[in-house]
């Protein structure tokens, strides 16, 4: 094939001007050159002969010139298409800056709408009461946990102190033989004061646990729905306002492309709102009944506790505490690190 096309190239007529310049070359030769460097090998390692045209030197067409254009043209594409990556980026951020700066001006016109008694709320009241019940009773068990906490600290110092006590009245006892058996009861007292102590603290320290993961745990977590519930309000009552506001104006064509794209944002705020709605029904609805069971068990457990460790009921109290599965730390387990002391 390459012989074929080499003599066809080196017995074609080349036409001259008047001038001694050449005319432009045949459109088939040019089909056939374009044809070599499509189907031909690799660029880098090709050169395309035209053949008998003064030379080989003058009959070489180097390929990189070829592959350099190509390659500009690559680029020049990657650039643009960078570029309209870049744009349309920067645009949906406009896009959603704006959509977010429009929905906080509503929102803060409703806001200051309601406040200052100029403007209209949606209003659940079955689910305000709710809401509001759960909010005191999580005031409450805050005020049980924290003063549980406190005694947890103080019976802890008290336990501790028993120990020390129990262990110089031993110490003495060995040490002072003709007060050996009084010194020698007081030891053991206080070494059975402190072993139920520890038992009491073990049941007090999972009171505490259950309460603390009941009131920051599973409380909070209804709180924070309730919260986008509020805030679901307050934007449906935003666009439900505006819309309102634009229903009562002149009816031109400009007014009702408006008032139709509001209808649309008001019915999705709307299904937010009621969607939010059934959500917080649903959660507060779990929670009571959650709370009723654990507190339930935790309160009899505390009861249980206390009055056994203070009627000197050993057996109850462990008894007690083997009914509700508590296991008890070992000894020195409940004291703060050095770093919590400093």
């Amino acid at each position: 094939m390459a012989d074929s096309f080499m003599g066809k190239a080196a017995t074609m007529e080349i036409p001259i001007n008047s001038n001694g310049e050449t005319l432009a070359e045949d459109d088939s030769l040019e089909q056939d050159l374009q044809q070599v460097m499509v189907s031909g090998p690799n660029l880098n390692e090709t050169s395309i002969v035209s053949g008998g045209y003064g030379g080989p030197a003058g009959g070489v067409i180097p390929t990189s010139s070829i592959k350099g254009s190509g390659m500009h043209h690559s680029n020049s594409n990657q650039n643009m298409s960078a570029e309209e990556t870049n744009r349309g980026v920067a645009v949906e951020k406009l896009d959603s800056v704006k959509k977010w700066g429009i929905n906080t001006y509503k929102c803060t016109k409703q806001m200051f709408s309601e406040r200052f008694g100029r403007g209209s709320r949606t209003v659940d009241l079955e689910l305000e009461a709710q809401i509001e019940v759960l909010r005191d009773t999580k005031r409450k068990y805050e005020s049980v946990l924290r003063l549980t906490s406190a005694m947890t600290s103080h019976f802890y110092n008290m336990v501790q102190t028993q120990q020390a006590l129990g262990d110089a009245f031993a110490d003495l006892s060995q040490k002072s033989p003709e007060l050996r058996d009084e010194f020698g009861y007081n030891a053991e007292t206080q070494k059975l004061l402190c072993k139920n102590g520890e038992a009491l603290l073990g049941a007090i320290n999972f009171f505490v646990s259950s309460i603390n993961t009941l009131v920051n745990k599973t409380m909070e977590d209804t709180l924070m729905t309730i919260k986008l519930y509020e805030a679901a309000r307050l934007e449906f009552d935003a666009y439900r306002a505006d819309l309102e506001e634009l229903s009562l104006g002149p009816r031109d064509t400009a007014t009702m492309v408006r008032i139709e794209v509001a209808q649309q944002q008001y019915q999705v705020q709307r299904d937010k709102y009621e969607r939010l709605r059934s959500d917080v029904t649903i959660k507060l609805k779990f929670l009571e009944e959650n709370k009723v069971k654990v507190m339930h068990k935790q309160l009899l457990l505390f009861h249980n506790a206390i009055s056994a460790y203070f009627a000197g009921n050993q057996q109850q109290l462990e008894q007690t505490l083997r009914q509700f599965n508590v296991k008890l730390k070992p000894p020195g387990s409940d004291k703060p690190s050095w770093l919590e002391e400093s």
